[in-house]
């Protein structure tokens, strides 16, 4: 379908470089016949508030103009009545965009959000807010947990190295209690992943498509700073498979109560603290996508192995 009139919801923290994104964006839009209103974010949870107003018989597309934190937050906001939800991806990582085969490219973005076409996914929830992406614990947590925002917005991908570095060096590596669908599973961290993507375009969970509603749970359960470098080796490179202290299950329901107070990141961001469950229900969004995989063919979109 072509779509006409879509809200732009943009958080305006984004750099210079993003913000040309943006622009470019903006400016393609416009060259399709899309008129595009634009309302930024000034603080956390505007999105969703803004998000939550916004009917489809108003509006044929909500653009979430953003990193993973901010279309979070609009994923949680959508409701029966919701335009479907598009990304302009300005973020750190972008997950969301690579898991869907869009891309950063300005061009192929605003095709998506002027004529792509708008899927059912699948959505999980932490202790009964949705994530779009992936929920973790752990290491990855305690990362996200302290982080703080002005360096992340300083250096970009480039904080969390360096937070990574600091966390290394001072974290204890507690035992987390896993139950899977009633089984249990001990790990030092876990993933609980709905896509294959993780940290950008890396992946942990080849098997996970936002299209099916099983949760692929990463279990790393090797303690200490040898064991986590040789972890982070292996995503980076590509070569990180189940074996000797790592494995992937699938499941519906997972609960973690054990230690109490620990983190909980879903999609990039600080989300609760142990104990949590962590369930797919079924529930679906509907997400707007490229109409065709990008160029390289790197990407499929819902099914079939990456």
């Amino acid at each position: 379908m072509a779509r006409k009139r879509v809200v732009v919801v943009f958080n305006p923290t984004a750099g210079s470089a993003r913000n040309r994104r943006f622009s470019g964006v903006l400016a393609e839009l416009c060259r399709l016949g899309v008129t595009a209103e634009v309302t930024p974010t000034s603080c956390r949870g505007d999105a969703e508030r803004l998000v939550g107003s916004l009917r489809a018989a108003d509006w044929d597309a909500v653009a979430v103009a953003g990193g993973d934190g901010t279309i979070n937050e609009s994923v949680n906001a959508l409701h029966a009545d919701s335009p479907p939800l598009a990304i302009v991806p300005l973020g750190t990582a972008n997950v969301a965009a690579w898991e869907i085969g869009l891309g950063l490219r300005p061009d192929r973005v605003a095709a998506a959000i002027a004529s792509g076409p708008a899927t059912d996914v699948h959505v999980g929830r932490v202790n009964g807010r949705r994530f779009l992406l992936m929920a973790g614990l752990g290491f990855d947590a305690q990362v996200v947990r302290d982080l703080p925002p002005a360096l992340k917005r300083a250096l970009g991908k480039g904080a969390y190295f360096w937070q990574t570095l600091a966390t290394l060096g001072a974290y204890r590596y507690p035992v987390f209690r896993v139950e899977v669908d009633g089984v249990p599973f001990d790990a030092v961290s876990a993933v609980i992943a709905n896509g294959r993507f993780y940290a950008g375009r890396y992946s942990c969970a080849p098997a996970a498509r936002l299209a099916d509603p099983l949760l692929h749970v990463c279990l790393f359960e090797r303690p200490g700073t040898l064991a986590t470098l040789g972890y982070a080796a292996r995503l980076l490179s590509g070569r990180l498979r189940p074996g000797p202290g790592y494995r992937v299950v699938t499941g519906r329901r997972i609960s973690v109560s054990a230690p109490p107070g620990a983190p909980v990141q879903a999609d990039g961001d600080l989300a609760a603290t142990l104990p949590v469950t962590v369930e797919s229900t079924g529930e679906t969004v509907r997400l707007i996508h490229p109409a065709t995989p990008p160029e390289t063919g790197r990407f499929r979109l819902w099914t079939g192995p990456a």
